[in-house]
């Protein structure tokens, strides 16, 4: 098996885009990526695009051929497209197919897109509830925040947790995100606003909770030993790892531990033979914001049951011990479910590369993502380093 690099990285806005379509968006990020990794459409062997449920978000399936015909490299080029879908981790799991072509060889430059167009339709709720089980929750009224206000109640039950602690999640993501150009709230609030929101399940409130997003990101990767042909800053694949758990949320023996979360981070950590304290940062998926929480306490971070007080002692904000969701997480970037674990991995490269301007972690040398699908039925971590 190959080592990987990446050797270019695009992203568009996230927000509200009404005036652009989803196949616009696809293309905006990725001609940025491949202009960024500075190669040619013929020089691209394979693309894989996660995207949750463009069928239902935007009426539109095919999404690989789609994806690869309006970014140039269809009609005369005939690159092989692959559309990946895994919930809101499908971007993430994308990524990981696209490092396995490259690392076993079967192809050299390759693709790696997500994207989703959520504002089109008039109540994605029912859409997103198609990633938690339809027959057992879905059709018994659950909806995600529901589910995941489950997951906070078992956690503040066993653990103690206080509101303030679980709003200083948000707060500390909307002051990253007020430091990212590309973030669909870029504005700083307090603990007060995020307590103060409209009830949603509780105990979670409007600030708790990530918004309906549009958006897209592409990655470019190929084998290490030829990414400086490409570029002067590759960064390194040092682990992919992906695992799975039940669907659905009440099938599993302790609510607030996704045991999905524990196992792929486990996993990454051994591949890339590295220890928790080796890592400078960490995106993971705040979906809501007991997410990050469980998050970094699943991938060993911290104890369980003490993320509260580590967020509220600053230590998951810049400057702080271990930098959490640098790029305002899903909960101030926004969260456009196919192009979140795409994201994730842009942030990794504008950090490592040293680009990430006001919100630049200092001396970062290796950082980690973690993406999910659903409650935790799919979850997909990667490691990289700076080369």
């Amino acid at each position: 098996m190959r080592d990987v690099a990446i050797i270019g990285a695009g992203i568009t806005k996230f927000g509200e885009r009404w005036s652009t379509s989803f196949r616009d968006l696809c293309t905006e990020a990725g001609i940025a990526a491949i202009e960024d990794a500075n190669v040619a459409g013929e020089q691209i062997d394979a693309m894989f695009v996660g995207s949750m449920s463009a069928g239902r978000f935007v009426g539109q399936e095919h999404v690989g051929a789609l994806v690869a015909d309006y970014v140039g490299l269809g009609g005369e080029l005939h690159i092989p497209a692959t559309r990946v879908e895994a919930a809101c981790a499908s971007g993430g799991l994308a990524f990981r197919q696209a490092v396995a072509a490259v690392s076993s060889g079967m192809s050299e430059v390759v693709v790696a897109a997500g994207a989703e167009k959520m504002t089109d339709v008039g109540d994605s709720t029912d859409v997103l509830a198609g990633a938690a089980d339809r027959e057992w929750e879905s059709f018994a009224g659950a909806t995600f925040p529901g589910l995941y206000a489950m997951i906070a109640c078992d956690y503040i039950h066993k653990y103690g947790l206080t509101r303030e602690q679980l709003a200083q999640v948000a707060v500390k993501n909307h002051y990253h995100g007020a430091r990212n150009p590309y973030a669909q709230f870029q504005n700083e609030i307090t603990q007060s606003t995020v307590m103060n929101s409209t009830l949603v399940a509780s105990p979670l409130r409007l600030f708790d909770c990530s918004p309906v997003s549009d958006g897209a990101a592409v990655v470019v990767i190929c084998p290490l030993e030829r990414a400086h042909e490409f570029t002067d800053t590759p960064i390194k694949v040092l682990a992919s790892a992906q695992a799975g758990d039940t669907i659905a949320l009440h099938d599993r023996p302790d609510f607030s531990t996704m045991g999905a979360t524990v196992a792929a981070g486990n996993s990454a950590f051994r591949q890339a033979k590295l220890q928790r304290k080796d890592i400078d940062f960490v995106e993971v998926h705040d979906c809501f914001t007991i997410a990050e929480l469980c998050a970094i306490e699943d991938l060993g971070f911290v104890p369980k049951g003490t993320a509260g007080k580590f967020t509220e002692e600053g230590e998951t904000q810049l400057g702080g011990k271990l930098p959490v969701n640098t790029s305002g997480g899903l909960k101030s970037c926004g969260h456009p479910v196919g192009a979140t674990g795409i994201k994730q991995i842009w942030e990794v490269v504008q950090q490592l590369r040293g680009e990430a301007g006001k919100r630049q972690v200092e001396g970062a040398e290796i950082g980690m993502t973690q993406n999910v699908g659903g409650t935790g039925a799919t979850v997909v971590s990667h490691i990289f380093g700076r080369v």
